[in-house]
């Protein structure tokens, strides 16, 4: 290893998320493309009233998303179609898109009007957009009212990137260094990776318990030979990270932290550069290092 070279940390988790703001699957390996993780976000419900993408960054709306928990019934492959997604509801019920009924039984589930759809390769059938080609769907954000955010006790519209379901960018990436950090900071909080649904979660090995990650942006993430990430910005944190899931309460106090410790930011967010083929490019759980060169920087895993 070069004098330039240094050993960041492991990676421990990859998490895909089917349908967005359903709870996800973690898993042990996966295919990058310039989508992101294979599948993920791939699916969304849409309000038939609206038009606009159900997201949990509206509760009011859309309260029990986090109840609902989605995966793929066979991993998706490369340049094939998405495969069908299992969706398990509240209650138990398990269903499939391959259901005639599957809208009915979720709009009746939800209380609201919905359609599952999917945004494969950028062609969405459903939604109705007046851009050309590639579509662009729209969700609703509330903003709680709490200091350091960008709006207070109100919902915003936003639109999604160009034909995808993704809030910004196609990767989200969170290291155990800065949930360690906010833990120091909040210690009666919960802080879990299920709050923040990262897709890659690093374990640091350098022992500093801080916002590590925050220190990659603009740099390069090389995965194996071919994969490569660009670490874009940082991941500004919503009211999602405060809402109850499974066993994790309802806090405030999440996004209170993230607000007042590092500028409402938990995590990178990253776009990627270079996808790699099924036999080059598939994640596994190994190492990243930091290189600099010339005062620009790359992580590989290997």
């Amino acid at each position: 290893m070069s004098d330039s070279t240094q050993m960041a940390g492991r990676v421990v988790t990859l998490w895909c998320y089917p349908i967005k703001s359903m709870i996800g699957e973690e898993l042990n390996a996966t295919d990058v493309t310039t989508r992101g993780l294979l599948g993920d976000r791939a699916y969304a419900l849409v309000d038939q009233a609206t038009t606009k993408v159900a997201s949990a960054k509206n509760p009011s709306k859309w309260p029990h998303l986090f109840d609902f928990r989605a995966a793929f019934v066979v991993p998706p492959r490369p340049g094939m179609p998405l495969p069908g997604v299992r969706i398990t509801l509240p209650d138990g019920t398990v269903l499939t898109n391959e259901q005639s009924d599957i809208n009915q039984i979720l709009s009746k589930t939800l209380h609201r009007e919905v359609t599952l759809d999917a945004a494969e390769g950028g062609q969405e059938e459903v939604i109705a957009s007046s851009s050309p080609n590639p579509w662009t769907a729209n969700a609703e954000e509330y903003w709680p009212d709490m200091e350091g955010l960008d709006f207070r006790d109100t919902v915003t519209d936003f639109a999604l990137p160009d034909g995808t379901f993704f809030d910004s960018a196609t990767v989200h990436l969170l290291t155990t260094a800065t949930l360690d950090r906010l833990r120091e900071l909040y210690p009666s909080g919960r802080f879990e990776v299920r709050r923040f649904r990262p897709n890659i979660i690093v374990q640091s090995t350098s022992g500093v318990k801080n916002f590590v990650e925050d220190a990659w942006i603009g740099h390069t993430l090389a995965i194996g030979d071919e994969v490569r990430l660009g670490i874009t910005g940082p991941c500004p944190r919503c009211v999602m990270t405060t809402l109850p899931q499974a066993d994790l309460p309802h806090d405030p106090g999440i996004l209170r932290t993230a607000a007042r410790h590092n500028q409402v930011n938990v995590g990178v967010y990253a776009t990627v550069l270079q996808g790699g083929r099924p036999d080059q490019g598939r994640i596994t759980l190994g190492t990243v290092r930091a290189t600099s060169t010339n005062g620009a920087g790359k992580c590989h895993l290997k």
